[in-house]
């Protein structure tokens, strides 16, 4: 007699996403002892989640972040490791982790700051494989211009349920940002606070603290050639920062907020000024006004280049998504020639709120 093949109940769901039955055993082939899962269709195979954490960044202890994301697995009913990146390896444990991904269709998962999510989304971005996110930073522009939850055990339990979506992001001298990118006066202000965090601890009385404290002290003037758009400029500025989070600009009042959305990033140059002219300057950008400042010019762009005029062996400070570093000139920043897979939690729909 000729068998019966039964189609497995995923069997459909895979027809809508165009993927073919035999990527599901049907239920003849089955044991029968061992009934089938109903949404075998969509969970990951077992480790196929990674998750990646800074061992030497903030105030979160290791085991209560081990514990939290273990409980979220299991809540979830999913399988994933954890990898914990010791100091001075972080690089190469997001990278060690995203080849893995790239070969069994996992998912890299970043938990932590700013510094530690530039770190996991870079090594992604680079190995094509898709990024989850589960912020611990102070301010989150990255999570909350893409409605992550910024609360951690938020984050772990919407993790599983969101989709792959794909996202712009920056680079700078080939390595990805995912909020900014800055010269001058800006990484100055960086360096400043994670000394005074170090000091008092991590919150945003402590960051807002120091970045007062940096904009009224002694400013070095950067004279840069500045070339976009096929032309060259030669601007003197304190500092020259380029964004790629709609969110930051609009907290400040500036018009480049519209530029991401447009597949394009956003700069911001400071004219040289005094410090009670950057306190002036620092409480419009509180209120939301800093676009009206006369000695404050933005513009957006898909690539620039940035040289120090007349001193092009010198070394120059760096910041992105929180990390400052020396790099040698040219500095070439411009929109990733590729977006970034992240998951996102589904938008509420109208009739929701």
């Amino acid at each position: 007699m000729t068998p019966v093949r039964i189609r497995h109940p995923a069997h459909d769901a895979r027809r809508a996403q165009g993927l073919p039955y035999g990527a599901v055993p049907c239920l003849r082939d089955l044991p029968l002892s061992t009934p089938p899962p109903s949404d075998a269709a969509s969970a990951p195979r077992p480790a196929a989640w990674r998750f990646v954490v800074n061992a030497a960044s903030g105030r979160h202890d290791r085991e209560q972040t081990r514990q939290r994301v273990e409980a979220a697995l299991q809540a979830a009913g999913q399988a994933g490791t954890i990898e914990f990146a010791p100091p001075g390896r972080l690089a190469a444990v997001c990278d060690a982790a995203a080849a893995a991904c790239r070969q069994d269709g996992g998912t890299l998962v970043a938990v932590g700051g700013d510094g530690t999510l530039n770190a996991v989304a870079h090594a992604a971005w680079q190995a094509g494989c898709t990024l989850g996110v589960v912020p611990q930073g102070t301010f989150n522009y990255f999570a909350r211009s893409h409605r992550i939850p910024t609360d951690p055990d938020a984050a772990l339990a919407a993790l599983f349920g969101a989709r792959p979506t794909p996202v712009q992001v920056g680079r700078v001298n080939g390595h990805v940002f995912l909020v900014n990118a800055s010269l001058g006066l800006y990484p100055d202000l960086l360096e400043d606070r994670e000394a005074w965090k170090s000091r008092l601890g991590r919150s945003r009385l402590v960051a807002a603290g120091a970045a007062l404290a940096t904009l009224l002290g002694e400013h070095r003037r950067l004279r840069l050639a500045v070339e976009f758009a096929g032309k060259t400029r030669v601007v003197r500025t304190q500092t020259l920062f380029v964004g790629n989070n709609r969110l930051q600009f609009e907290q400040v009042g500036l018009p480049q907020a519209g530029a991401v959305e447009e597949g394009r990033i956003g700069a911001v140059m400071l004219r040289p000024i005094g410090s009670w002219r950057m306190l002036g300057l620092l409480l419009r950008g509180a209120f939301g006004r800093l676009g009206d400042a006369d000695t404050v010019e933005s513009f957006s762009f898909e690539r620039m280049v940035v040289r120090p005029w007349l001193r092009s062996g010198t070394q120059i400070k760096l910041a992105y998504d929180g990390e400052v570093l020396r790099v040698r000139p040219p500095v070439v920043f411009e929109v990733a020639p590729r977006p970034l897979m992240l998951l996102l939690p589904e938008a509420p729909r109208q009739d929701e709120g």
